[in-house]
């Protein structure tokens, strides 16, 4: 059976981006750019569109910015990841933008090739974090940030322990599962058991919830390999 292509999504003001953007993707039989919009507000409001694996999303437009689109999109219960892609990039902003819904925050000097293996890492294992990232959002973390959960970390499980670290190592559930000898549905319940107990909403939130609380190193967090 073929592989299903990654469907991708662009949401950006600038017109002559999208369009490049789109015909660099398009090259790649791995993904289809299957909608394109030039303003937030558009994006949220077409019903016709077909919604993107993974959205890429510039932070600031005239007509319904970013900010408005990740807010709204879990309104939509549209389980689309989020990659805000924008030249008004600052590291510091790295814990707000996972806070509010992003899975990656990159600049739009990133290298094309680079992009690709960000959105293979978004799509197959929820998140992204480079190096200085980590860094940053590890300060941010220990000063600023309030608590993400409702339970102690105590109330963890040993199992539920376990997947937590090997998800901060980026493995797909199958993997998790060949790791754990547990099957990938039971994977799926941890995953969704953690999420119950820490308050987050998505595997990026897991990743910071596990180095706020000291299940993992924030150096040990798996990264995109160059």
């Amino acid at each position: 059976m073929k592989n299903l292509k990654i469907k991708i999504g662009i949401v950006d003001d600038d017109l002559l981006f999208v369009q490049l953007l789109k015909n660099y993707i398009d090259q790649d039989d791995r993904y289809e750019v299957v909608m394109t919009s030039t303003s937030g507000h558009h994006f949220l409001n077409e019903t016709n569109i077909d919604l993107p694996d993974v959205l890429l999303l510039d932070l600031r437009m005239a007509n319904g910015d970013g900010i408005e689109v990740m807010s709204a999109l879990p309104q939509k219960e549209a389980e689309v990841k989020i990659i805000v892609l924008s030249s008004f990039y600052r590291r510091s902003f790295m814990g707000q933008m996972l806070k509010m819904g992003a899975h990656a925050f990159l600049s739009k000097e990133i290298e094309l090739d680079e992009l690709l293996k960000v959105i293979d890492a978004v799509h197959h294992h929820g998140h992204y974090f480079s190096d200085e990232q980590v860094d940053v959002m590890r300060g941010q973390l220990s000063n600023k940030l309030p608590e993400f959960h409702a339970y102690s970390k105590d109330d963890l499980t040993e199992r539920e322990i376990d997947v937590l670290r090997l998800v901060c190592q980026q493995l797909s559930t199958k993997e998790i599962a060949d790791h754990l000898f547990i099957s990938p549905k039971t994977v799926e319940t941890h995953k969704t058991n953690l999420m119950i107990k820490t308050s987050v909403k998505n595997m990026a939130g897991l990743v910071i919830y596990a180095v706020q609380n000291n299940f993992v190193n924030a150096h040990e967090i798996v990264l995109l390999d160059k």
